[in-house]
């Protein structure tokens, strides 16, 4: 597919809409929406059975989601992914890993965005005080066992496709 022409349609700090024209494979032509993001960096703790979650109001669902730690860089910048899963640990839980394993990657949603996020597992944890950003003060944090996660996961209370990946890519990792 070849990109004729590109115009952005929405910008704000964290993301852009853009609509491009695009020549297809047999010579028609048609848009395609795209939502441009910079990566991200999700973060599972695990101290034995334990994993920590965190719990925000999500405005687009409309309802509190409990999720893995994640986040972007500050709007207009951008950081190594270890780096960063190392702030969103300290600025969301108070945690922080002195080790951090990479556990791989996924891409958010490959029909919309080309964002990726970045899996790591954090283990040896010490706990601090959280340095929440502005827009996460509602947020809570709070340990959970491994069959608790399980179920709250099969019962849709963690739905977040972010959080799913991730602990798939965990139970890979430990086989």
């Amino acid at each position: 597919m070849e990109t004729l022409k590109s115009r952005a349609v929405y910008d704000n700090p964290w993301m852009r809409v853009r609509e491009d024209t695009v020549r297809r494979a047999d010579g028609g032509t048609g848009i395609y929406g795209v939502v441009d993001r910079v990566d991200f960096a999700l973060i599972i703790p695990l101290d034995g059975d334990r994993l920590h979650l965190v719990e925000q109001f999500r405005y687009p669902v409309r309802r509190r989601c409990w999720e893995f730690p994640a986040g972007t860089p500050p709007p207009g910048t951008h950081d190594d992914p270890l780096r960063l899963a190392h702030r969103e640990l300290r600025e969301e839980t108070g945690l922080r890993a002195a080790t951090m394993t990479p556990l791989g990657a996924f891409d958010a949603a490959p029909g919309m965005t080309a964002q990726r996020g970045y899996v790591y597992l954090a283990t040896n944890l010490t706990e601090g005080a959280p340095h929440r950003e502005v827009e996460e003060q509602d947020m809570r944090s709070a340990w959970f066992s491994r069959a608790t996660v399980e179920t709250m996961i099969s019962t849709g209370e963690i739905s977040a496709a972010s959080s799913l990946a991730a602990y798939t890519l965990l139970l890979l990792h430990e086989r």
